[in-house]
């Protein structure tokens, strides 16, 4: 018994685009979602407004990185006992992103990568 296998470069390379494109919508669907539920902490808006931004120059190796760019995001992140103001955003709080990395959102990436690899591939 022999068997032909024939690759269609043109179709496996619509396939890699298309998941790089998922991943970085999947990262978008992240950002609205955390934006969306009021939980960074916010006094002039600059940290949710301004400074959350998605990297994608990895994205064709599966990497891409949602990170808040100012000078103290890294200290309200990690200090989730800080009394932060609830005024603006009624569920400020640190560690902002753990629901998405361990909580009840956790599902949320595979759900997003999946629809969107979906509607990009039809598969």
């Amino acid at each position: 018994m022999q068997v032909r296998v024939k690759m269609n470069k043109n179709v496996m390379a619509m396939l890699t685009k298309a998941t790089s494109t998922a991943l970085t919508q999947t990262a978008e669907a992240i950002k609205t979602d955390v934006i969306s539920k009021n939980i960074m902490p916010f006094d002039d808006g600059t940290m949710q407004n301004e400074s959350v931004f998605i990297d994608d120059s990895k994205a064709n190796t599966g990497i891409v990185l949602l990170s808040v760019d100012t000078p103290y995001a890294r200290r309200l992140y990690f200090h989730p006992e800080y009394n932060f103001s609830t005024e603006e955003n009624p569920n400020a709080q640190g560690l902002w992103f753990e629901p998405w990395i361990s909580g009840e959102h956790k599902n949320l990436a595979m759900k997003a990568f999946r629809e969107n690899y979906k509607r990009l591939t039809g598969v």
